[in-house]
């Protein structure tokens, strides 16, 4: 098999082959800026989502920039961060599988690991594997703060889930996981304000019902990029765990602001290159759903005036063309994905630019499913 020639340190943007997911550093660089200052002038601690990235070299920026750790969504993807020196992983879900669970706990022999729980039939297992590894596991409770995903229901079952860690042998009771996950891309700010507003009813309830068992409720962790300040103004929360914010997508710039919120720029981009102009009204390029996420709807054009992504099959997509926006054979466009985490998910590499060179390429712990 002859070896596709990819991207290298120092070459042209414009000689990378396509489809590529690129990232613009200054963009990103300014955007984990933005956050890490907030966090720091609003006196919390800053645990950024790296499911959004999938990438120890981003992980690492992070940190530099005043993180305390990482969160991840799979014990593998905490295999690679630890394994690129992050030295304190959360791991913001249920692990139940022994299998899981062990490995997490010999993790925890080079790094601090979290895990969380929202059933007490678990706790004996994650108790298990860590005493078998001779390592001591932090659990936070995951609390059902409105998502209705996973989490045990705010107060008293909390509470009562809390004392029941803190009283096992290998476990350390770390706080209260309260991530409200479907505000994330609600689409007017009085709507997250509302949902946030209700998450912290049961925040506040919870941490009750741990002090009146005698129970400190630890670092309440939780919000994501399109509620953050919010959590951050509720003086509930300790922790920030934004993901979304180093990259962004065509689906959060339909959110609209506040007109006071912190403002994040583009920096995810797929590269794709027009290989058919069969109109003069449509044009195709070479990155069609296997190399973008379609969940959250199409993806955008950046910086070319009307030119359109109009439909998607396997390798081709489609775009749409105005008269006089001058698309020709073989130009290279910029696609906004329109959900950043699972169009990651879809690349082996990430090419990290600076202008219109390649200053990096960055390996992407994809494949990470466990």
């Amino acid at each position: 098999m002859i070896a596709r020639e990819f991207a290298t340190p120092g070459y042209a943007l414009a000689d990378v082959d396509t489809p590529a997911l690129i990232v613009d550093l200054d963009a990103l660089d300014a955007n984990i800026a933005r956050m890490a200052a907030f966090a720091r002038a609003a006196g919390l601690r800053l645990r950024p989502h790296a499911k959004s990235h999938k990438c120890p070299a981003i992980a690492q920026r992070q940190v530099a920039a005043g993180a305390v750790g990482i969160c991840c969504q799979k014990t593998d993807e905490a295999a690679a961060f630890v394994a690129a020196g992050i030295r304190d992983v959360l791991v913001t879900n249920e692990v139940v599988a022994p299998q899981k669970l062990a490995r997490l706990a010999l993790l925890a022999r080079d790094a601090r690991i979290g895990v969380l729980c929202d059933n007490a039939t678990v706790v004996d297992a994650i108790a298990h594997a860590a005493r078998d590894a001779g390592v001591v596991l932090d659990v936070y409770v995951e609390v059902d703060v409105g998502a209705h995903r996973c989490g045990v229901a705010p107060g008293a079952p909390a509470a009562a889930l809390a004392q029941r860690i803190a009283a096992t042998a290998g476990l350390r009771f770390a706080g209260l996981h309260c991530y409200q996950g479907s505000a994330q891309h609600l689409p007017t700010p009085d709507e997250r304000r509302r949902a946030i507003a209700a998450a912290a009813v049961d925040v506040s309830a919870t941490r009750d019902a741990c002090t009146a068992r005698g129970l400190d409720a630890g670092i309440v962790t939780g919000a994501g990029t399109g509620t953050f300040e919010l959590e951050a103004a509720s003086g509930l929360w300790q922790e920030l765990q934004p993901g979304s914010y180093v990259f962004m997508d065509a689906h959060y710039a339909r959110n609209t602001r506040a007109g006071d919120g912190l403002a994040f720029v583009q920096s995810l981009y797929v590269i794709a290159q027009v290989m058919s102009v069969p109109t003069a009204e449509r044009a195709v390029c070479d990155a069609g759903l296997k190399a973008l996420a379609f969940d959250s709807g199409l993806p955008l054009v950046s910086a070319r005036p009307g030119v359109t992504y109009a439909k998607a099959s396997d390798e081709h997509g489609v775009l749409d063309v105005t008269p006089g926006a001058g698309i020709a054979l073989g130009d290279k466009l910029r696609l906004v994905p329109g959900h950043c985490d699972p169009t990651v998910n879809l690349y082996d590499r990430l090419v990290a630019v600076r202008g219109e060179r390649v200053e990096d390429v960055w390996p992407i712990a994809r494949g990470t499913l466990g």
